[in-house]
């Protein structure tokens, strides 16, 4: 009984010299918490938050380093660019945009858009144009010729020094036809009585009465001032009391002046 008691006291006594250095070995959270702040860029990078590395941290032993953060997942490598993108000598969109913006006019003229351009112009290598050059003269088609003022016709000028011919007669102007209400009938030439060539004739005869034109074929006559007023093919000058008492009716579309 006496021997298992001294076995119990001796390992009581052994476990706490044994744990008391232990527990005196671990990190504080200070210490912890000036290892997060030295090394955070290197710690987070592994995907790890603060609450966790200091819980990690806290297990260790004094002196003992914090686990190096595990490399982060390389990427996947990008498709290779041609020789000039590698060497990165391709040009930017900023360099493109001013490149569309100084030769906008000739890129349009070739038919290609702005899009089309800049995806043209990002994969060549600085110093090389993009710009379509314009059409050869041997695939442009040739330009309309002027029109020429027809010549037909026309009077060839007199040499210098010639004095200038004065206008035949032949080719005088005609003279103006004369108006209306002068104007003799080209056909049926007034024959009955009561029927005159000219206005001032048939006033002479009733100056108290309306002078009116007769067309003889239609046997309508019309008053002065209406469109067919001694323009008629065949007519002539009446008094309207004459022409209603020869069969002769006034015009429907036309007021008495």
């Amino acid at each position: 009984m006496h021997r298992r008691l001294a076995v119990l006291i001796c390992s009581i006594a052994m476990f706490g010299l044994v744990s008391v250095p232990i527990a005196a070995q671990q990190k504080t959270a200070k210490q912890c918490n000036e290892e997060w702040t030295a090394n955070k860029a290197s710690i987070q990078a592994s995907g790890k938050t603060k609450k966790a590395f200091v819980a990690e941290c806290r297990g260790q032993a004094t002196g003992a380093t914090a686990p190096a953060p595990k490399p982060a997942a390389t990427a996947a490598p990008k498709p290779a660019r041609s020789a000039a993108g590698a060497a990165g000598n391709v040009k930017t969109a900023k360099q493109c945009n001013e490149e569309w913006t100084t030769s906008k006019a000739a890129i349009q003229a070739s038919k290609k858009t702005k899009k089309e351009f800049m995806a043209e112009c990002r994969t060549q290598p600085l110093g090389t144009s993009t710009t379509t050059a314009a059409p050869s003269p041997a695939t442009r088609p040739p330009a309309a010729a002027p029109a020429r003022p027809s010549t037909a016709g026309a009077p060839t000028p007199p040499p210098a020094g010639t004095p200038a011919r004065q206008p035949s007669t032949a080719t005088a102007p005609s003279p103006p036809s004369p108006p209306a209400a002068t104007r003799s009938p080209t056909a049926g030439t007034p024959t009955a009585a009561g029927q005159f060539s000219t206005e001032a004739q048939a006033k002479a005869r009733c100056p108290g009465d309306t002078v009116v034109w007769v067309n003889l074929d239609s046997k309508i006559y019309h008053f002065a001032g209406t469109r067919n007023y001694g323009t008629t093919k065949s007519g002539a000058y009446m008094c309207e009391r004459d022409a209603t008492v020869a069969g002769s009716r006034a015009a429907k579309n036309e007021k008495r002046p």
